[in-house]
């Protein structure tokens, strides 16, 4: 049987998804105006990589809770969906339940990240390496971007621009511990309609199933964009097996 889902309105939302939206409402507003103090949220507490010299391990929680302030529609398109698809599950959970399952689909997401773009870095590093290039050289290359130019000849600039912005570029934003929440929904309630663009109706397994499809084959390719594809297949792949976990000791519909 399939149904049709309509989300409530911001007033009866559940405490969590409710104070999630607060609080990164307040992390973006921040953002703005510590810019004008000199203090940048994101150069603190966005995610960098392991090696850059702004990397923190607290970097894992913070950096799901900053967006970028020059595009309204990042926080807001993950606030919607949070609002949208969390609301069911956190009423059938319960706040701490949902709460958990959150926190460990942001987490998993900056993990996969991570691991996938370090390795990614490595791989650049050993041609750098290979060319000629010393530990204190690469590290002249990730604090100033400064390099040999006998360097650029043997590798090219694709490998020193890459290799560069792999420990310049942090990643920000709640998209990881979003799509967890869209493989939840997706596995607990498959056959819920859901309107895409508020026209076109398909169920949620089907959307959650494109999604992934999406964001995997996105992900090993160079399409330019600032969007974080293995975060969201992290958030994917933590949520699915967090549920799995929940589901074999038999605790799937139970409150924390």
């Amino acid at each position: 049987m399939s149904q049709n889902y309509q989300p409530t309105t911001f007033k009866r939302l559940p405490d969590v998804i409710k104070n999630l939206i607060i609080i990164n409402g307040l992390f973006f507003l921040g953002t703005i105006v510590l810019r004008n103090f000199g203090i940048d949220l994101i150069d603190k507490l966005g995610l960098w990589l392991p090696g850059s010299p702004q990397f923190a391990p607290y970097q894992f929680v913070t950096h799901m809770f900053l967006h970028s302030v020059s595009n309204v529609g990042h926080v807001f398109m993950n606030m919607f969906m949070l609002w949208m698809f969390g609301n069911m599950l956190e009423n059938m959970w319960g706040a701490k339940r949902f709460l958990t399952f959150y926190m460990v689909t942001g987490l998993g997401a900056g993990i996969l990240y991570t691991a996938v773009h370090y390795a990614e870095a490595m791989y650049l590093q050993g041609q750098l390496v290979s060319a000629g290039m010393s530990q204190s050289d690469l590290m002249n290359l990730v604090t100033t971007s400064r390099y040999n130019s006998d360097i650029l000849n043997s590798v090219g600039m694709d490998v020193i621009r890459n290799y560069y912005l792999a420990f310049n570029t942090p990643v920000i934003g709640a998209s990881g511990a979003v799509y967890g929440v869209l493989m939840a929904f997706g596995m607990l309630f498959p056959n819920v309609k859901i309107y895409i663009y508020f026209l076109f109706p398909v169920k949620a397994k089907w959307m959650v199933l494109g999604l992934g499809a999406i964001e995997f084959f996105q992900g090993f390719q160079a399409d330019g964009s600032n969007v974080a594809h293995f975060a969201h297949l992290g958030g994917m792949l933590f949520g699915y097996l967090l549920i799995k976990y929940w589901q074999k000791k038999g605790e799937m519909g139970r409150p924390m």
